[in-house]
């Protein structure tokens, strides 16, 4: 029984909530309402989420299942967190095989890709503001990484993995040379 309103729980989480930070509020509530946590197990949750690679929703049910009713706990409240977005695309991806070659779709579509890509440039331009400038003033050891990494994507055809451990690398030793860190 705790296992289907484990995975009810977090599948009401995944409906309701938009993913990250708007997830715990939700969890929280759950996880007290059917006092499956104590209060210090709740933020211990949310630090344990928090500090663990991927999305944040699948760490929070993951942790919270397992502390609830073990592994298979865990692994119940992941697939109801992620039910939500699986059923949605599993939607989306049928409705478009079907609908693909008609004209109501090529107008839908036609509207849809230029809204991503001003999204798109939208979170560039948010990222590259605040990554670039600082107080007012051009960050240029940033700006210097940023084209020098832009350059390797484009050219030479590096891997994200490659490109981000070398702009990390990068960054500790232009600043640390530059003496702003």
């Amino acid at each position: 029984m705790v296992y289907l309103e484990l995975f009810w729980s977090f599948m009401k989480i995944g409906f309701t909530s938009f993913g990250g930070m708007s997830m715990i509020p939700l969890i929280l509530e759950e996880m007290q309402s059917h006092q499956w946590m104590t209060a210090e197990d709740l933020a211990n949750l949310v630090a344990i989420a928090e500090m663990t690679p991927g999305p944040l929703g699948v760490n929070c049910a993951t942790f919270a299942g397992t502390q609830t009713a073990g592994v298979l706990g865990g692994i119940v409240a992941v697939l109801g967190v992620l039910m939500p977005a699986f059923t949605l695309t599993l939607l989306v991806a049928i409705f478009y095989t079907r609908f693909r070659k008609s004209e109501v779709m090529a107008e839908i579509m036609s509207w849809v890709r230029p809204i991503c890509i001003a999204m798109i440039l939208a979170v560039i331009l948010t990222l590259g503001k605040e990554n670039y400038f600082t107080d007012g003033k051009s960050d240029w050891i940033a700006v210097g990484i940023g084209v020098a990494m832009l350059y390797l994507i484009m050219k030479r055809k590096w891997t994200v993995p490659k490109v981000i451990g070398s702009s990390a690398v990068l960054g500790i030793v232009l600043y640390t040379l530059s003496g702003l860190v």
